[in-house]
């Protein structure tokens, strides 16, 4: 009775107040229990958080003073009671000891909190100040309550009490202003050195929850675009270097546990049983060993890169899964909101306060779900930029260890698509994997809040919705399959293309253009033919999302008003059903493209774990310690390798050992191993026997120079410390200073992508001048002499390779055809089919008249023609050195002479080749959206939009008729038009959902037409351009264009042009109805129209 009587007088009243025991209770501990509930797990959080220490400050010592004033007031409270228990007639009720003493020890945990944070160098702390706010707010409570009190019982008021509540809120208040702020970073901390830091890791915890610490770099954009120095550095856990070794380690892990676990199941030690015959004789032969046992029947476990990427990115992500369980539970607080809000206007009765209590709940719940909700989104789009960027990182590393076997099977038009098209799927389904349980739960609380309103009849509902399982079933195994085709396509599409653009030269040389277009676009047609099946799939997947919602509204409907006459569908009943149906379409919409978005993804994941899963490159292969103490700098013993473990060996029982600072020489018939041996001492071959050592680092000169896209000098020096001294001695050396004269910018000009502005000769030289500045202990050179005229040959001989060139001191293992340089070198090996067979000096070999005499025969003609070829060009180009004389000596002297001349000053704009790939920044011109729109077709377009616009005026009507259907008068306790109601609803419904199939296909259908087109128009155009364009554009640039923006335009540009017509036409819909039932808002609407069009234009 006393409960109830006070629940009046705080409910049932025009002027609500709680009672006192309420407010020294429950008002007291709630913000007391919160602390003390989230102190252990936040003081585990600030030990294993440890971001160093941060100097006391003034906001510090402010909140500290401030938190340990608090403490005082409580504490005098405390000592107040017994003072007055000790003087005063009347003993105080427990309370007042009780909550001051508790209240108390949480402000002194609160102070040694903030102690504790800067120890640990939190600048701000999100757990403090939801306190601060929490005990504000119920400080207010009792603030207006006292207030009310001293105005209505002035003689009941204790002055002291009073005067400590005053100072305790204001205390509070002051507390919750300095929570907002961020104190300094920590001593020693990166971002004190760091010009350009990310504010987010030092932004308050407000700041954090509202996206505030942004709006920098959004004022930035409105005034310029931004540029790539605009922007802040990557947070530590966002940055490659941690994310990428996260995710490999794990991988590693699990292939690792993978073979373990072959490993265990593989080989059993035992006794064979024995059998009759034959076979029992060769068992016994075998007792007491350790056989292999096959099972073919048995299915091979593969390395789950789903669990690494789980394992890797997993715990970060559950944050999310905790803002989504939140933001579900209060997406269904709204219609209850509205359930009582509809009460409320219905009952005149009600005191008016309660209107404007639950509008304000409703506006709090919204804005406590959209921070859920963002901060949700945050995570989720981190997430998913560190999962693409490790995954772009793991193939990146695969790609360049991987073996020369698996490399058969992986082309470079699937390693680009592993790159762009299947690690941004990982990106996308990211952000929505969530939904995978969400959306079940949103149907479970949907169905119960359902059930609570209308009863049975949603068991209808429910039904329909067991009936649209099997067909998402049926789609999603669809859209597997096409997903699969389409990827194969793409990646021989891609496949092709990367080798055109490699060979553009060839095609444009023997007017090839046509004859490639012609194959590259069968590929597409194939292509486009699946993704058109595809689109047919999407648009009945499309319309049993619209329709699901709505046939379970239907369903539910229906049965509820026929099941019983005096079942009547009021304001109440259908308003609060639709909220919960409109919650119910989210889900039910999103489920299906969630399980596609997941079956595609799976699809990537396959790709991408058989990718990950191939053979690497052995890292035994080659030891670089064992020969520390040893003489010989290279050695080989017993060496057998192989391209591949199943085939026969390359290089067959290798026995070599090299000298530190000899020069070796390797001869050979073409095919006769040469290249391998030097492979081989790479760690490029399988070992299959033997062992291979070498002391100290390696250079490599391949037979083909390797030129970057980048400036002559950067090629050289390529990334090592910049020598002055040491670089002009190896330009020199390697005869590149006359051609340094000739180049318009001198070494700050660009060298085109693969070298093409260089001619062969040149770009060999510049690979060899980048080996010789990298200034390592052994050189290994295949035949580098090879694409060089003679005389440049014979001088690059002699100022690097020789026993007076720059490399004299280190070991030289040279593969050569060039007969003049083998008598001066210290060893020469000769090979034939796989195998040393010769080794020896000079002299020694031609003594012996083996296979090495018989190498010099029939090399001598063509050598001595050679020698006499004239050295005025080089591969088609001025050589480097012109001149009567043979004597390249003189000319090495006469180039030195002009040194002075060379280094004259140069302007290295005159160099720049290739042109950076830059975005177009600021507003999208007409234009491309009117090309779009004609790729599209015009007609296809006024159909795609009228149907969209029957869509939602279906829609807008449908729900115009349930307001109708709702203010039907009852007569006898029955709505007597409700047959004709729902007939007229259900109709309104299927022309909804006949709109949706329209639209969807017209609009996947004009998707594939614009694909098709802006697709030959670009391969055309770039087909067509002139060589300058294919020199001055990267290729990599072009085979972007063909993989990932095709993707986007095949697959993402059709859902976008779909979501923003629905939600352009949902937006219009909604203001027709405003206006329709409040006009003042006409006021208002072209107002925030403005604001919203100004700020995303802007």
């Amino acid at each position: 009775m006393a409960a109830q009587k006070d629940w009046n007088h705080t409910w049932y009243t025009e002027n609500p107040d709680l009672t006192q025991c309420f407010q020294n209770t429950v008002l007291v501990w709630l913000p007391c229990l919160y602390l003390w509930i989230c102190s252990p797990i936040y003081l585990i959080y600030l030990r294993s958080h440890d971001c160093g220490y941060i100097c006391m400050s003034h906001l510090n010592k402010a909140k500290t003073a401030v938190g340990f004033l608090l403490w005082i007031i409580c504490w005098s409270d405390v000592f107040y009671y017994f003072w007055e228990r000790s003087h005063g007639s009347s003993v105080s009720a427990p309370v007042h000891i009780v909550s001051p003493t508790l209240l108390g020890l949480t402000m002194l945990l609160a102070t040694l909190f903030i102690q504790y944070e800067r120890m640990k160098g939190a600048q701000s702390s999100g757990v403090l100040l939801i306190y601060w706010l929490l005990a504000l707010l119920c400080a207010t409570i009792t603030f207006r309550s006292k207030i009310l009190l001293a105005l209505d019982q002035q003689l009941t008021v204790c002055v002291w009490r009073y005067t400590t509540f005053y100072i305790y809120y204001s205390l509070l208040l002051v507390a919750l202003f300095l929570s907002c702020l961020t104190d300094q970073p920590p001593l020693f901390s990166k971002t004190v050195k760091d010009p350009n830091p990310c504010p987010e890791p030092g932004a308050s915890f407000l700041s954090r929850i509202t996206f505030w610490w942004i709006t920098r770099m959004i004022v930035t954009g409105y005034k310029r675009p931004l540029e790539e120095k605009d922007l802040w550095t990557l947070n530590p856990g966002d940055r490659s270097q941690r994310v990428v070794p996260q995710l490999v380690r794990r991988w590693n892990t699990e292939c690792h546990k993978v073979k373990r676990i072959k490993q265990e199941t593989s080989y059993f030690p035992g006794q064979v049983p024995r059998s009759e015959g034959k076979e029992g004789k060769e068992g016994r032969a075998m007792e007491e060993s350790e056989i292999l046992i096959v099972k073919n029947t048995q299915k091979t476990r593969e390395p789950s890169l789903f669990w690494a990427l789980c394992l890797t990115f997993g715990p970060y992500f559950l944050i999310s899964c905790l803002y989504k369980l939140i933001q579900d539970m209060l997406m269904f607080v709204g219609p209850e909101i509205l359930r009582l809000l509809i009460r409320f206007i219905n009952n005149s009765g009600a005191p008016s306060w309660h209107g404007y209590f639950y509008t304000a709940l409703l506006f709090i719940c919204t804005c406590v779900q959209s921070l859920l909700l963002h901060k949700y989104f945050h995570v989720c789009f981190v997430s998913g930029m560190r999962l693409r960027t490790a995954i772009i990182g793991a193939v990146y590393r695969k790609a360049l260890v991987i073996s020369s076997a698996a490399r058969r099977t992986s082309t470079v038009g699937e390693i680009v698509n592993l790159m762009s098209v299947d690690a941004q799927r990982f990106m996308e389904l990211v952000t929505y994997i969530n939904m995978i349980w969400s959306a079940p739960l949103q149907v479970v609380l949907a169905l119960y809040f359902l059930w609570q309103n209308l009863g049975p009849s949603v068991l209808a509902g429910v039904a329909v919705m067991v009936l649209m399982v099997p067909v998402n079933a049926v789609i999603a195994m669809k859209t597997k399959t096409y997903q699969v085709a389409q990827m194969k396509n793409k990646d021989s599409r891609i496949k092709l293309m990367n080798e055109m653009l490699n060979g553009i030269k060839v095609l444009k040389l023997y007017a090839w253009e046509l004859a490639f277009k012609d194959k590259v676009s069968q590929i597409r047609e194939i292509e486009l033919q699946v993704l058109k099946k595809a689109a047919y799939l999407g648009a009945i997947s499309t319309f049993t999302w619209v329709c699901a919602p709505f046939l379970v509204a239907l369903s539910t409907f229906t049965v509820y008003v026929l099941i019983d006459e005096r079942n009547i569908l009021d304001a109440q009943k259908a308003f609060v059903s639709l909220a919960l149906f409109n919650i119910l379409r989210f889900p039910l919409n999103m489920l299906p493209m969630v399980i596609s978005s997941m079956v595609q993804a799976s699809v990537s994941m396959k790709r991408l774990r058989v990718f990950l899963s191939h053979e690497e490159l052995q890292e035994d292969g080659v030891e670089h310690k064992a020969v520390a103490g040893s003489r010989h700098s290279i050695s080989i013993t017993d060496g057998v390798f192989s391209w591949c473990k199943t085939e026969s060996p390359t290089l067959k029982r290798l026995n070599v050992c090299i000298p530190e600072g000899s020069l070796v020489a390797v001869v050979g018939h073409v095919g006769s191993g040469k290249s391998s041996l030097l492979s081989a001492l790479l760690g490029e071959m399988d070992k299959l026997e033997g062992t291979v050592a070498i002391k100290g680092l390696v250079a490599y000169v391949p037979q083909q120079a390797w030129i970057q896209n980048a400036t002559l000098r950067d090629n050289i020096v390529f990334g090592q410390e910049w020598r002055e001294a040491w670089y002009q001695g190896v330009v020199e050396a390697c005869a590149l200073q006359p051609d340094l004269e000739m180049l318009p910018a001198g070494d700050e000009t660009e060298i085109g992508e693969k070298g093409v502005n260089l001619s062969g000769g040149q770009k060999q030289r510049v690979s060899l001048a980048r080996a010789v500045y990298c200034d390592r202990a052994v050189y290994l050179l295949d035949d580098p002499l090879s694409a060089v005229d003679a005389h440049v040959g014979k001088h690059i001989f002699d100022q690097v390779i020789g026993q007076q060139g720059l490399l004299k001191d280190k070991t030289r293992v040279l593969v050569t055809h060039g007969l003049s340089y083998l008598p001066q070198v210290d060893l020469i090996l000769v090979m034939v089919e796989g195998e040393v067979t010769e080794m020896g000096s000079y002299q020694q070999l031609m003594a012996t008249e083996g296979a090495f005499s018989e190498f010099v025969r029939t090399y001598a003609a063509v050598d001595h023609t050679h020698n006499n070829e004239s050295p005025e060009l080089e591969n088609g180009c001025a050589t480097a050195l012109v001149g009567s004389s043979p004597d390249v000596t003189s000319v090495s002297k006469q180039s030195q002479g002009d040194k002075e001349v060379s280094k004259k000053a140069k302007n290295p704009e005159v160099g720049k080749l290739t042109e950076a790939d830059k975005a177009s920044t600021g507003r999208v011109n007409l234009s491309v959206f009117w090309a779009y729109l004609k790729a599209i077709g015009v007609l296809l377009s006024c159909i795609s939009l009228l149907l969209f616009f029957a869509h939602h005026s279906a829609s807008l009507f449908s729900n115009y008729w349930l307001s109708l259907w709702t203010d039907d008068p009852v007569v006898n306790g029955t709505q007597p038009y409700r047959q004709m109601r729902l007939g007229v609803y259900g109709a309104l419904g299927l022309s909804q959902g006949v709109a949706v199939f329209g639209y969807s296909l017209s609009v996947s259908i004009g998707g594939i037409l614009a694909s098709r087109c802006l697709h030959q128009s670009m391969l055309y155009d770039v087909l067509r351009s002139p060589m300058s364009f294919f020199e001055r554009t990267p290729s990599g640039n072009l085979v972007n264009r063909f993989a990932k923006e095709m993707d986007t335009i095949d697959s993402v540009i059709p859902s976008i042009i779909k979501m923003f017509m629905g939600s352009m036409f949902s937006v219009l819909a909604a203001c027709v109805v405003i206006l329709i039932a409040t006009p003042l808002v006409a006021i208002i609407i072209p107002v925030f129209g403005l604001l919203y069009f100004f700020v995303q234009v802007s």
